[in-house]
């Protein structure tokens, strides 16, 4: 058993609510802004996806199921198999072309890593990465918009 960790992350998009969920909402394309995910599958169930993530020399594979949609407001999900993660996206709309996004991501440390990794350095810099990632994100959305 390993240790759960959290980290948040928030992010400005000039563009509409709207049009930010439609680019967040193409889950197979968030390895173009995602840099250590490295693939994400749909399955035949819409809500569960394949997930591959490889960072450092690590590679971890697990599946996940959208446990809560809100069009526009929000996605949360939660692993079924392989590497625990949860987490959850919000959309908050805070002028007709202005959207904050914000991103809370929390996985477990796997028991043979936990040992080998202080979580506090850990954690800085898987948040760095995450705002490096959603800040890509935000990129790719206004420029494609």
């Amino acid at each position: 058993m390993g240790r759960w960790l959290e980290h948040t992350v928030t992010t400005e998009i000039q563009a509409s609510v709207d049009k930010v969920w439609v680019v967040w909402s193409d889950l197979e394309a968030m390895p173009k802004w995602m840099r250590w995910i490295e693939s994400v599958k749909t399955l035949d169930d819409p809500d569960l996806t394949d997930w591959t993530l490889a960072a450092q020399g690590f590679r971890f594979s697990w599946k996940a199921r959208i446990t809560q949609r809100v069009e526009a407001q929000q996605l949360h999900w939660q692993s079924v198999g392989g590497l625990p993660t949860k987490g959850a996206v919000r959309f908050y709309p805070e002028a007709p072309d202005r959207t904050v996004v914000k991103l809370s991501v929390s996985y477990e440390l796997p028991g043979i890593l936990a040992p080998l990794m202080e979580p506090s350095i850990l954690g800085g810099i898987v948040v760095k990465e995450l705002q490096a990632n959603l800040d890509r994100f935000r990129d790719l959305v206004q420029e494609s918009y």
